[in-house]
C-alpha cells in the first residue's frame, strides 16, 4: 500500500477570527491587496468591514462574482489585479467567489486568456499571488482545496481545473459568517458537504488519512445539518457544519470527488440546478449502487455511524435531503429523451472512472430515467 498526504493551507478555525485578518496580512508582508467577493456582501456594507479589518491594505474590490461563476468575471478580477498590482488577494464568499479568486490569484501572474487554461490546464502557472481565503458557507470546501471550478457561458461548459498553485495560502473560518445564509443555501451547501466526504472515501484513490476526515465530516452532517436548516440562529450547528465542511474538503483534495459530482455538472449546466442540490440529486442512488458491490468499506462506514448497512445509510440520506428541502427528483423539469440522453452523455466526465464500480451510460440512463 502506498499513498502520500500534503496540506499546505494554514488554518484558523473560530467564531470572530475574520478580525485576525488584518494581523494574517502582515504576516504575509501584504501591501497593496484585492477583496474578491458576491453583491450581496457589497450590499449589504459587509465590503467595508474587511476593508477596516485588512487595516485599509485591502485597496480595490471586485463584488460581481456570480453562482458558477463565467471566465469573464475571472478576466475582470484578473484586470483589477494588474492595473492596482495587488500582491494578495482575499476572497469572502461561497465556492464560487473562492474558486474565482483563486484562478484569479495564479493566473494573474501570466499573460494567456483564462480561455486557454481551460482549454488546457497544463498551461496553468507554478505560482500565483498569496490568496487568504474566507468562506461564508459551510459549504465547498474550496478554502482548502486545489481545485477552481469555472464556467465558460459562451462554450456552456462547467469544468474543474486542478493544480497545487490553487491552495490558498491561508484559510480562515469564521461559522459566525453563515447565521445569514438563507435555509436552501444551508441545505445545499451542507450536501456538497456531505456529497464531498463520500465520494472521498469510496474513491479509488481513497487513503488512510482522508478517510478519518471524510467518516467525522459525513458524522457531523447527519447529526448537524437538519438542525442548521431549522434552526439558522444555532451557533452550534452551524459550528458543527462548518467543521465538517473543511473536513471535508480535506478528505476530497487527494481521493478527488467522482459520482455525484460527475453528474453535477450538466445538472447545474443544462437545467440550472444549484451545485450542491445538484450533487445531492444522485449521492443517495450511487449509495446503492456502490453497496451492491462493497468490499466491506461501505458497511465499515454505516456501521460506523450508527446504521446496520450501507443501505440503510443511504435511506438516512434520502431522508434528509426529505428534511431539508432538497428536490428529490426531476419531476419538475418534465424532460424528454433527447435531454435525458444529453444528461447522459455530458455526466461521462473523466472523475467518474474514480468511482469504485464503473457506472456506464446504461445505469446513468436508467438513473436519470428513473428520476424524471
Amino acid at each position: 500500500m502506498f499513498w502520500n498526504y500534503a496540506q499546505p493551507v494554514s488554518i484558523r478555525f473560530g467564531n470572530g477570527r475574520i478580525a485576525e485578518l488584518g494581523r494574517e496580512i502582515n504576516a504575509l508582508g501584504g501591501k497593496t491587496g484585492i477583496l474578491i467577493t458576491s453583491p450581496s456582501f457589497e450590499k449589504r456594507g459587509f465590503v467595508q468591514k474587511i476593508i477596516a479589518d485588512s487595516n485599509q491594505l485591502v485597496k480595490a474590490v471586485y463584488s460581481n462574482v456570480n453562482p458558477n461563476p463565467d471566465i469573464t468575471e475571472c478576466e475582470d478580477c484578473i484586470a483589477l489585479i494588474q492595473k492596482h498590482q495587488c500582491d494578495f488577494v482575499v476572497a469572502l464568499g461561497g465556492g464560487s467567489v473562492l474558486d474565482c479568486a483563486k484562478a484569479a490569484a495564479l493566473m494573474a501572474t501570466a499573460g494567456l486568456p483564462v480561455s486557454a487554461y481551460m482549454d488546457d490546464a497544463s498551461l496553468l502557472p507554478a505560482k500565483g499571488l498569496p490568496l487568504i481565503a474566507v468562506p461564508t458557507t459551510a459549504g465547498t470546501g474550496s478554502e482548502i482545496s486545489s481545485v477552481s471550478v469555472l464556467s465558460d457561458y459562451q462554450k456552456k461548459v462547467k469544468k474543474p481545473l486542478a493544480t497545487p498553485a490553487f491552495f490558498p495560502t491561508l484559510a480562515i473560518i469564521d461559522p459566525e459568517l453563515t447565521l445569514t445564509v438563507p435555509r436552501h443555501t444551508t441545505a445545499c451547501t451542507g450536501m456538497d458537504v456531505l456529497c464531498h466526504a463520500l465520494e472521498a472515501f469510496w474513491s479509488r484513490q481513497h487513503q488512510p488519512i482522508c478517510d478519518s476526515f471524510a467518516i467525522n465530516a459525513t458524522r457531523l452532517v447527519m447529526q448537524n445539518l437538519r438542525t442548521a436548516c431549522d434552526e439558522p440562529g444555532n451557533l452550534t450547528a452551524r459550528e458543527r457544519m462548518a467543521e465538517a465542511s473543511v473536513l471535508a474538503g480535506l478528505a476530497f483534495t487527494v481521493p478527488r470527488t467522482n459520482c455525484s459530482h460527475a453528474c453535477s455538472y450538466p445538472l447545474t449546466n443544462d437545467l440550472g440546478i444549484p451545485h450542491g442540490e445538484a450533487c445531492a440529486l444522485t449521492i443517495d442512488h450511487f449509495m446503492r449502487i456502490n453497496a451492491e458491490n462493497d468490499d466491506g468499506r461501505l458497511k465499515m462506514l454505516a456501521n460506523m455511524l450508527g446504521y446496520p448497512s450501507a443501505f440503510d445509510l443511504a435511506d438516512a440520506i434520502t431522508q434528509l435531503k426529505k428534511d431539508i428541502g432538497i428536490m428529490p427528483d426531476l419531476k419538475a423539469f418534465d424532460l424528454t429523451d433527447e435531454q435525458v440522453e444529453s444528461l447522459v452523455q455530458n455526466s461521462q466526465n473523466p472523475i467518474l472512472k474514480l468511482n469504485p464500480v464503473e457506472i456506464t451510460p446504461d445505469m446513468l440512463r436508467d438513473m436519470y430515467s428513473q428520476m424524471r
